[in-house]
């Protein structure tokens, strides 16, 4: 039984490995990563061990620790965002958006987010080589929320989050197409970040970084002719699909 339950979850986790995979072979880029905005020209590296910044990603570590034991809902919410493909973010985003975002009923809104998202998250890609920072999980040699991303994300930089910078990113884009549900969209994009402080996957500081990358990288957007007219594109779906 136990080895039925293992071959279901290892599957599980490459059916969801291949869809981010696919949303990234699809993807047009807006800006090449080294056309974007350099974090490390604009962004102090993670903190230093011993630091009081440092002893303030230790704190709220353990403050996560204690909500994904003791927070049901929270733990659940973490689970369900650590899926990071474009269907995924599409669908947590979809109730604060205000209707169903899809490849099929709203085409336009989700190449906004796909082809944006994706730009946004790629010119994290080589800081995360660059500073290589040990995940807290790593760090405090403990488990995680999803134990089975571990191993994957041992050796996978943890400064900045990747998974913030794409819950984030989402929210402002999503924002600008339904600007009357602003609180709802960032309330959640916010929440993408505490999401994988609470999984033990990213200290605070991966975080925060991710949210300041993430409104550089929706600003350099917005210099593409490209990105533009998308946006025009899925504001126009947006009041179409509105006054149904």
């Amino acid at each position: 039984m136990k080895r039925v339950l293992l071959t279901a979850v290892v599957a599980l986790c490459t059916i969801l490995t291949l869809s981010a995979q696919e949303d990234y072979h699809r993807a047009q880029l807006y800006f090449e990563p080294e056309q974007m905005p350099d974090m490390k020209q604009f962004l102090p590296g993670p903190p230093a061990e011993g630091s009081e910044a440092f002893k303030y990603d230790i704190a709220v570590y353990e403050l996560g620790k204690k909500i994904r034991a003791t927070d049901e809902k929270a733990a659940k919410a973490a689970k369900e965002q650590s899926d990071n493909s474009i269907e995924n973010i599409c669908k947590q985003f979809s109730e604060p958006f205000g209707f169903e975002i899809t490849a099929q009923n709203t085409p336009e809104i989700f190449i906004l987010l796909r082809d944006g998202v994706i730009t946004s998250v790629k010119s994290v890609v080589a800081p995360k080589e660059y500073y290589h920072r040990t995940r807290p999980f790593a760090y405090h040699k403990e488990g995680t929320l999803m134990p089975d991303s571990e191993g994957m994300l041992h050796q996978n930089g943890s400064f900045p989050s990747g998974h913030t910078l794409r819950g984030w990113t989402a929210a402002l884009l999503l924002l600008e197409v339904n600007p009357d549900r602003a609180e709802q969209l960032l309330s959640l994009g916010y929440q993408y970040g505490q999401s994988r402080v609470i999984s033990g996957y990213h200290w605070q500081s991966d975080v925060d970084a991710s949210r300041l990358v993430a409104a550089a990288a929706v600003a350099k957007l917005h210099t593409s002719p490209r990105f533009c007219k998308q946006m025009k594109r899925a504001q126009r779906e947006f009041r179409r699909i509105s006054k149904q």
